[in-house]
């Protein structure tokens, strides 16, 4: 047994268990009453209740296979003796939402699912919880949950889509965005773009790259939430199912076994863990929000600045889109997941003693997985795409709480040039349609931090044109907002303080010296601490449009994205966990 005070080895004693509160006693005849009336029998209403979490919905292909999965946890938990008790969250889906005002909606999305699971389940009193996510936002949001209430939880990744043709090669979404700004260059035809618009996504499943969505089912599998190879196959594939079946199971053993619980399993190693497998497969800067999100659910200092220590120190092998090759799918061909945490196992890199949701450590999980010869998607620690992660984190006087990148793909990791500065995404994106710049600009894209936007838009409409126009390596683009985890080129993100604060990125003016060197980690302005603080005398903040509703609200809550834009004070500040009500 995991936990003997937790355990339940001979049946389900429901005094220890928080669904006592609406199946036990006289007192409880009323929420009895609700279940008779759906059909549920006296037997089940005294098993341990799971709450079945899905995002499903007809938003995007990434989140439509989420109900039929979710069926097969109910089977799962039906035959393992749970009841289980299925109900649905909101996702955006950023593929749609990207190039406009939407887009605001995404990261606060993050915090609304989150939210949402947690009332739900204290509502109803569920004893557990299993969490299907298929989008960038929602998979976070879903582990971000899971620590949260600190329920018995695992976590179950929708799955990748299959990756598209075109004109004889694979294709994803990405390519649909550069293609726009290949079309506004005159590089591609009208029918060669609705073409491409037509092929590149052929399936359900979330991006079909090392985007966020990929990233974060990696992360589920390395940090021990989810069980081990999960994360691979494809959405359409039936073999998912299986893996929904056997999550189903796995949150009744925990029950029964008294654990591990999210707390148990969320430590600072797997969350070490976590962020090495990022780096390992050149993965998408938005890690550098969830996992410090993640880790102030369970109460653990995580900030941007240590994540990308353990960037900095693992090496990048995985052959991925969109710096490298390959697709998740192809990824799933030779193993999946397992045959990079194995290989980094091997070499250091990972520590292999953290217990995840099997009641296994994270060594004894993957301890079958070989790396596969003949084979150039996965590489050997020993020979390394490159020497240190594909995400690597910057500081220095423009970004004293700091900034990411992605460095996956790119030839020349110093950049240096003027600035070129624009007050949000829509007035950069029309200049850059146009062409609108020149060859060493810096593009600065500022007041899309999370206060700022509000939301912290993503800007891969605008990373996709300027590498659609050829410019890929030619301009760097910096922003207090984020990046879609299928941007690629020479992008920072996150800077911190954000413009909206008074940070240094606010106080910029067209034509200073911007100097970036992901070699050091450093992001500077060539001008002197004397020279910023005459400038910010004259800095004013401004109003943005978003003065009620969900947006005026997240504006007002939000914390800087150095500690993942979270929303509320976390486990810090508890006084008890909802499983120990």
């Amino acid at each position: 047994m995991f936990n003997e005070k937790r355990a339940h080895p001979n049946g389900w004693d429901k005094d220890k268990l928080v669904s006592r509160y609406v199946t036990e006693g006289p007192e409880s005849a009323p929420h009895r009453a609700y279940y008779y009336a759906m059909g549920i029998t006296e037997e089940e209403i005294h098993q341990p209740l799971i709450g079945v979490a899905t995002c499903w919905n007809e938003a995007a292909p990434c989140n439509i296979a989420l109900s039929r999965q979710a069926q097969a946890v109910k089977v799962g938990v039906n035959e393992a003796k749970g009841t289980p008790r299925e109900f649905t969250t909101i996702t955006v889906t950023d593929g749609i939402a990207m190039g406009h005002e939407g887009m605001r909606s995404s990261l606060a999305s993050r915090e609304v699912i989150a939210d949402s699971v947690e009332l739900t389940m204290r509502g109803h009193c569920y004893d557990g919880l299993v969490g299907l996510a298929g989008c960038d936002k929602s998979l976070p949001g879903m582990m971000m949950v899971m620590v949260r209430l600190n329920v018995p939880s695992v976590f179950m990744y929708g799955g990748t889509i299959l990756p598209g043709k075109f004109k004889g090669h694979d294709v994803d979404i990405v390519n649909v965005f550069e293609a726009v700004g290949e079309h506004a260059s005159g590089k591609m035809s009208d029918e060669d773009l609705h073409e491409l618009e037509c092929v590149a996504c052929p399936s359900a499943g979330a991006c079909g790259g090392q985007f966020t969505a990929n990233t974060m089912a990696c992360v589920s599998e390395a940090m021990g939430l989810a069980i081990p190879h999960s994360a691979g196959a494809p959405a359409p594939y039936e073999s998912r199912d299986e893996y929904a079946k056997a999550s189903g199971e796995a949150v009744m053993a925990l029950i029964k076994n008294g654990g591990p619980y999210p707390r148990d399993v969320v430590t600072r190693k797997s969350l070490e863990n976590a962020a090495a497998i990022v780096a390992a497969t050149g993965g998408s800067t938005n890690a550098g929000l969830h996992l410090p999100a993640i880790a102030h659910e369970a109460g653990i200092d995580f900030p941007l600045e240590e994540v990308a220590e353990i960037f900095k120190k693992t090496p990048l092998i995985a052959n991925l889109r969109p710096g490298g090759k390959y697709v998740a799918k192809d990824l799933f061909d030779i193993g999946g997941v397992g045959v990079v945490i194995k290989e980094l196992l091997d070499n250091g890199f990972m520590h292999g003693d953290c217990i995840t949701v099997t009641g296994k450590t994270l060594a004894e999980n993957y301890a079958d997985v070989t790396l596969p010869e003949d084979q150039d998607v996965v590489f050997p620690c020993s020979n390394p795409i490159h020497d240190t992660g594909g995400v690597v984190g910057l500081k220095g006087n423009l970004a004293p709480e700091g900034a990411i990148v992605k460095i996956a793909g790119l030839e020349e990791l110093v950049f240096e040039g003027p600035a070129r500065v624009f007050d949000g995404e829509d007035a950069c994106f029309a200049a850059v349609q146009n062409e609108d710049y020149k060859e060493g600009d810096v593009i600065v894209l500022r007041y899309e931090g999370p206060k700022g936007g509000p939301g912290m838009k993503e800007m891969l409409s605008t990373t996709a044109a300027l590498y659609g126009q050829g410019v890929g390596g030619k301009v760097a683009l910096i922003t207090d907002g984020r990046f879609s985890g299928g941007t690629r080129g020479f992008c920072i993100g996150h800077v911190g303080p954000e413009a909206a604060v008074g940070g240094p990125i606010g106080l910029l003016k067209d034509g200073d010296i911007i100097r970036i060197d992901a070699e050091v980690g450093t992001l500077e302005v060539k001008l002197t601490d004397e020279e910023l603080a005459e400038r910010k005398k004259d800095w004013k903040p401004r109003k943005t449009n978003y003065n009620s509703g969900a947006l005026q609200k997240y504006a007002a809550l939000v914390g800087p994205a150095r500690d993942g834009a979270v929303t509320h004070s976390g486990a810090k500040e508890e006084t008890h966990t909802f499983v120990d009500l």
